[in-house]
């Protein structure tokens, strides 16, 4: 009996684990942070460079026109800026890159938005490969992935926009039959004026050759685009039927597959890294970090680099504390409690290296990057506190204080079946 039981027992796990995949997105306060998180590191790198922008990666750019050209014809990167050549165009993809980071950190049509995002990054950053400092890789890869999640459902307008719909439409069902058709009545005109005019871009750019070598990229463009019309029509046309669920469960298992590429990206990155530092003589004998501390070049704070440097054993301490976390962090990602000790180490690191090396957006980066990792519970916490206190700073007195008005009621962020019925997984 069993033996005979346990076909059984794994058939069930194995129909679980199938349904926990197709039948919710998986970890959407963690995909939520991450994209606020890289839309406002990106963002915040644009608007501090916003003088320099020329020089870095337009017309007065050291890495000219001509020289780009040359290079991104040999390795088939993409990249807008080299559709023309002019001033005016440059300035038109960089105010494009600008606003869609902002309305992408705030979650405003963030299946457009991350699209769109996605193509600053990489018109920008393909445009002048030598300016980075090692978080453009990582931001390169996540907007790129960020297409596939589903990263506005919590803390977002969108999610803001579909609390309303949703309760404007309960209460016309309780006004009555008429009232509910008439609220339902209510129809989106920003999403499809998008859809269109990304369209006719899209169109032209397929037609006249811009995306150069990027096969891939291409599809990924028209497969989002055709995407967004048949969610459109499904919800228009059969909002309770069969395509609606089926489009779910495809969409489900986009976003879950691209939330498991994005954590094994930041394992990756990080085993990579201790192992290849374990190899270095310096790491080996505890003196790796003295070195970057004694260079002026990456010291905004001399005094303090050079107290810090001036012990040998707090230099060899973080020296061995580095490569430790960073090699054990890909093995703790199954064991909950380790895993967050490490994942506050890490990014207690990272604020470390913004603070004495001067590289702020590197670290912002992979802050965000290992936010993927932050429990659920913990997110929920945060943004509960966050939300009371913009409540208490921007609300007015009689909303804060429940006056005979009655007090502000709080939408709900999504919607979703009860916490008890939540999976756990590798971001809770």
């Amino acid at each position: 009996m069993r033996a005979a039981s346990r076909p059984l027992l794994a058939w069930g796990a194995a129909t679980r684990a199938v349904q926990r995949v197709t039948a919710s997105s998986l970890g959407p306060y963690q995909s939520a942070v991450v994209r606020i998180g890289f839309a406002g590191a990106w963002l915040l790198f644009l608007l501090w460079e916003l003088p320099n922008r020329r020089e870095l990666y337009g017309p007065d750019s050291p890495w000219s026109w001509d020289m780009a050209q040359q290079l991104i014809a040999r390795n088939g990167a993409f990249t807008g800026l080299m559709w023309s050549d002019s001033t005016v165009w440059f300035e038109i993809v960089f105010a494009v890159a600008v606003l869609s980071s902002a309305l992408l950190l705030v979650g405003w049509r963030t299946r457009t938005m991350s699209v769109i995002f996605m193509f600053g990054v990489l018109s920008l950053q393909n445009r002048s490969i030598f300016m980075g400092d090692g978080g453009d890789n990582v931001i390169h890869l996540m907007a790129i992935y960020l297409v596939l999640t589903r990263c506005g459902q919590v803390w977002s307008l969108d999610a803001r926009r579909a609390a309303r719909t949703a309760a404007g439409a309960a209460a016309g069902a309780v006004a009555g039959a008429g009232a509910g058709a008439r609220t339902g009545a209510v129809r989106d005109r920003v999403g499809p004026l998008l859809w269109g005019c990304l369209g006719v871009f899209l169109l032209i750019g397929t037609v006249t050759d811009r995306v150069q070598g990027a096969v891939w990229l291409l599809v990924l463009f028209w497969g989002v685009w055709i995407a967004q019309a048949l969610w459109w029509a499904v919800n228009r046309y059969e909002p309770n039927g069969e395509p609606r669920a089926l489009l779910d469960v495809l969409a489900n298992l986009v976003h879950n597959a691209a939330l498991v590429v994005i954590m094994a990206e930041v394992c990756l990155v990080y085993a990579t890294a201790g192992w290849y530092k374990i190899q270095g003589s310096r790491w080996q004998d505890g003196t790796a970090l003295y070195y970057p501390l004694k260079l002026h070049y990456f010291a905004p704070w001399p005094e303090l680099s050079g107290l810090l440097a001036s012990s040998g054993v707090i230099v060899m301490l973080l020296t061995y504390g580095t490569v430790a976390v960073q090699v054990a962090f890909p093995f703790a990602v199954f064991n909950r409690r380790v895993k967050n000790v490490l994942l506050v180490a890490m990014m207690l690191e990272h604020m470390g290296i913004a603070v004495l090396l001067g590289l702020p957006f590197f670290s912002l980066a992979m802050i965000a990057a290992d936010a993927v990792f932050l429990p659920t519970n913990f997110l929920r916490w945060l943004g509960d506190r966050l939300t009371g206190l913009w409540h208490r700073l921007f609300s007015r007195p009689r909303e804060r204080d429940g006056g005979r008005g009655g007090g502000r009621k709080r939408l709900p962020e999504q919607r979703r079946d009860s916490p008890e019925q939540q999976p756990r997984t590798l971001v809770g």
